[in-house]
């Protein structure tokens, strides 16, 4: 049994990686969103239903783009074991079943919202290719193995293939350049993408003028002297990183432009050049997502540079009845933002650079849009290309249209980096350190309680602003043993980070961090 399904097998497999080397080398012209694996990983992100998301984003973190590829590339192995089995015993359902692959990759690349007809052709072609190859190979097979017994089918599949494929020899020498074709083929497409597409040289060469509004100095004693604590402001090459992006957006800076339309008076069109030209503002501010668990890792703190996002919608005239903004990313996201958030005196940007340097192209290069207060998902738009006034009764961005709250402020919290969950630590006097964040209304107090007792005020570290988060100590005596560590945060306001614990779907999640500890 096995002895027959292994050739089956290989030639399943090799055909496959033909189809998915010939798509990804037609998709260096169309574009690498194209290629059949990201199109078909890019529309099932899409299709995901909501709990799913937030399992992926819970348990594989930044990582869930690569178990999703790992799982669509297993998946299209296990159908190419498949095809090539079947196509031994019969040639036309194998052939099918490679169409089929390339029918899903050409569906898959018309569903994304910013599809041409163009984006069909590396799945069409790719697949078309592999289903000739697989027949080849399967003919090739069948005659070496027909002319050995002398069955019949030797002579039915030896009349379409030239003489020296009809024999062991000629189908070893076709599989094995079927394969390096597959190699060959992906191979070059990688390295043609990366010659047409890649901005990061263009990225290396922009020069971001000095803002015309500089952040004030960070304080002396925002970041008290902990081992292990965040740092205060967080690494460019540290930050979070939570979209849909199969594939990062490359976007060349001297072709990128950005639309201000919609319910304006004068709609708007600038040029990356006419946003550097404007007078610039540096801003520190804290930005999480909402997939962030309590005590999750999906926050952080950035110097961004920005123009204003206040100033450009009032030259635009913002037409009485407008309530939202929706920014639109080069590859389609659509994020929606309440307008009178952007014009309350917050420091909204349209931002170039982040902690010195000009965006990351993981963070939204060359252009995002960032709104204190909110979390990322109705807020801060990456790769930004459009702006869009409308109203939320007549428009639901991505998010929205799955379930999520139209407006979602960031909830006060607070995270205990010190110490770690499980850690092992001498008994006696013990540190406990933390971060504490409520975005534009800032952070007033933080407690900390262990085993249930009566809550400790902790030492604050000082406050740079509002719109980021502070950090806090608290010096504890824990005998020893067995210990849960509990903490809570206070914002501006005055409301205290609830007890109870919520879930990050609909608009964030709630409840108190803790951590358990062992004393020795």
């Amino acid at each position: 049994m096995l002895a027959r399904a292994l050739p089956g097998a290989v030639i399943g497999l090799i055909t496959a990686g033909l189809a998915v080397g010939a798509g990804e080398l037609i998709a260096a012209w169309s574009g690498p969103q194209t290629a059949p694996a990201i199109a078909v990983g890019s529309a099932a992100i899409d299709l995901t239903p909501t709990p799913l998301k937030e399992f992926a984003v819970r348990n594989f973190g930044t990582g869930d783009k690569l178990v999703l590829l790992t799982g669509i590339y297993t998946t299209l192995a296990a159908i190419a074991v498949a095809a090539g089995i079947l196509a031994l015993r019969r040639l036309s359902i194998g052939v099918a079943l490679v169409v089929l692959f390339g029918a899903v990759g050409a569906w898959a690349a018309l569903s994304r919202p910013t599809s041409k007809t163009a984006d069909v052709w590396p799945s069409i072609l790719g697949g078309g290719v592999a289903a000739a190859a697989m027949a080849l190979l399967v003919r090739s097979y069948q005659a070496w193995r027909g002319t050995e017994s002398g069955g019949g089918a030797a002579e039915s599949a030896a009349s379409r293939l030239p003489v020296w494929a009809r024999d062991r020899r000629g189908f070893l020498m076709l599989a094995a350049g079927t394969a390096g074709a597959a190699a060959a083929t992906g191979f070059v497409g990688h390295k043609v993408v990366d010659q047409r597409y890649n901005v990061a040289l263009k990225r290396s060469r922009v020069r971001i003028p000095a803002p015309a509004t500089r952040a004030p100095a960070i304080p002396p004693g925002v970041h008290p002297n902990v081992a292990g604590l965040s740092e205060f402001i967080t690494p460019n090459s540290g930050f979070y990183r939570v979209d849909t992006a199969l594939v990062l957006p490359q976007v060349d800076p001297d072709a990128w432009t950005l639309r201000i339309r919609g319910m304006v008076d004068h709609p708007l069109e600038l040029s990356f050049a006419d946003l550097l030209a404007r007078p610039l503002i540096e801003h520190d501010q804290t930005l999480s997502c909402v997939s962030n668990e309590v005590g999750g890792p999906y926050v952080g703190t950035a110097r961004w540079i920005g123009a204003s996002l206040a100033d450009l919608l009032r030259e635009a005239g913002v037409q009485r009845g407008a309530d939202q903004l929706v920014g639109r990313s080069v590859d389609g996201m659509t994020i929606g933002t309440p307008i009178e958030s952007v014009l309350d005196g917050r420091t909204g940007l349209l931002a170039v650079a982040m902690n010195g340097e000009p965006l990351p192209i993981a963070h939204g290069f060359p252009c995002r849009m960032l709104v204190p207060g909110f979390f990322g998902y109705v807020s801060a738009t990456k790769w930004l290309v459009d702006l869009e006034l409308t109203t939320f009764a007549d428009y639901d961005p991505y998010w929205v249209e799955r379930g999520w709250s139209k407006i979602a402020p960031v909830k006060t919290a607070s995270r205990i980096d010190v110490p770690k969950p499980f850690a092992r630590v001498p008994a006696g006097p013990v540190t406990v350190a933390g971060v504490a964040w409520a975005t534009h209304r800032g952070v007033d107090a933080v407690e900390v309680r262990t085993d249930g007792g009566p809550w400790m005020l902790a030492r604050l570290a000082v406050a740079d602003t509002p719109d980021t988060w502070r950090q806090w100590t608290c010096d504890l005596a824990l005998p020893p043993g067995l210990h849960k560590l509990e903490v809570r945060a206070t914002d501006a306001t005055g409301a205290v980070q609830p007890e109870q614990r919520a879930d990050t779907f609909p608009d964030g999640a709630t409840g108190w961090h803790s951590v358990v500890i062992t004393t020795i």
